[in-house]
């Protein structure tokens, strides 16, 4: 059976047409999702993809967090469906409280925009059991407000769990502590990072095709489950 994985689409979104094409490319079903409606119309997880949410007003994702549909996503990820916020995608589950942390303007108060080479810390969530640890991949990041800060204790049970996922690699584009990229929840099935997997799913449109791996690792963990 088909795996259906949902997109949320809230207003400012500019990333969720890319996001649903790369769940199409890894052979799932992609679920258009409203900000508004809180009926996650049974998928079986679900990207919060990157953009604008609201304007970016208050703070990144400060407003998206509270529309139904993510009252839904943070009951279901309660009970373990696997999640992954991409930028402000990431913002937002930080504000909603399923990942620790907070993710601020960049250091040098510039927005970034680059091909970035990250180091894959963690392939046993969800969305990276098909990288090998350790390995480098090449993900296009734009952001203008992508640096990851968490208080010292944070950031100690994070590196000692097992928690950061995904590290960057040479020189860090946006002040984040420890070059964190992207983390995962407790239970490793929500994960969030602010580079752009969505944008890597095809050498000939993208710097590779790096990023289809967290499309694909979803896909082998629905399997698993069903």
């Amino acid at each position: 059976m088909t795996a259906r994985i949902g997109v949320i689409t809230f207003p400012g979104t500019l990333d969720d047409g890319d996001a649903a094409r790369a769940v199409r490319y890894s052979g799932a079903e992609a679920v258009s999702l409203w900000h508004d409606d809180a009926d996650l119309h049974g998928v079986d997880a679900v990207v919060v993809p990157g953009g604008f949410s609201y304007g970016d007003y208050l703070r990144c994702g400060a407003i998206a967090r509270f529309a139904p549909a993510m009252t839904s996503v943070i009951d279901a990820a309660g009970k373990g469906m696997p999640v992954l916020g991409i930028c402000n995608g990431f913002q937002i589950l930080c504000e909603a409280g399923l990942l620790p942390g907070a993710l601020v303007r960049n250091d040098k108060l510039h927005f970034v925009c680059r091909d970035q080479w990250l180091r894959v810390e963690n392939n046993t969530t969800p969305w990276s059991t098909r990288y090998d640890s350790g390995a480098e991949v090449l993900i296009p990041l734009k952001s203008g407000e992508g640096g990851y800060m968490a208080d010292k204790p944070t950031l100690d049970r994070l590196e000692g769990d097992g928690r950061v996922v995904f590290r960057y690699v040479g020189e860090n584009p946006n002040g984040s502590r420890n070059d964190i990229a992207g983390i995962a929840s407790e239970d490793g099935r929500v994960v969030g990072l602010m580079p752009h997997p969505e944008h890597a799913i095809d050498a000939l449109t993208g710097p590779s095709d790096d990023g289809l791996g967290m499309f694909y690792s979803a896909l082998d963990a629905l399997a698993v489950a069903a």
